[in-house]
């Protein structure tokens, strides 16, 4: 995660805070979401990595995995994610494509864009929080998930 992450986790963070209770300081609020964030990622960074025991080849014997019922419904909602993004404002869906696809960094998008870096965590923020809403009407995210 780069700071463009961590800034954006942390305003996803206050908004969705808003919209359940009231914040008397914002800007306390906001630097405390920061601070539990990056501890947050220090903590992930911190678990022993998995290495494999043994090298497997593949094996001409059937493997289990998932069926077609499955590879249908994962294919349904990589369409519905399409769908999401498609309905997007032009300069959101803009952004949100030259970080998540083309993995610029939030400062690169500003400058490539004439935009400030706030605008673009906005314009970030506010995508994310669409997606997810869309996802969640169609039920592809559950309650837990949003």
């Amino acid at each position: 995660m780069d700071p463009d992450d961590l800034v954006q986790e942390s305003y996803l963070r206050l908004l969705r805070a808003r919209d359940t209770r009231t914040i008397a300081n914002t800007r306390a609020f906001l630097f405390t979401t920061a601070r539990n964030v990056a501890l947050d990622l220090v903590r992930r960074n911190r678990v022993a990595p998995t290495e494999t025991l043994v090298s497997v080849e593949p094996s001409s014997v059937l493997m289990e995995g998932r069926d077609v019922a499955e590879d249908v419904s994962l294919a349904q909602e990589i369409e519905i994610l399409h769908e999401s993004i498609r309905r997007l404002p032009v300069r959101c869906r803009e952004i949100m494509t030259l970080q998540k696809i083309h993995g610029l960094s939030n400062r690169q998008i500003a400058d490539r864009l004439g935009l400030s870096v706030h605008t673009v965590n906005a314009q970030m923020v506010i995508g994310l929080m669409r997606c997810r809403a869309y996802l969640s009407e169609r039920g592809v995210l559950g309650r837990d998930r949003r």
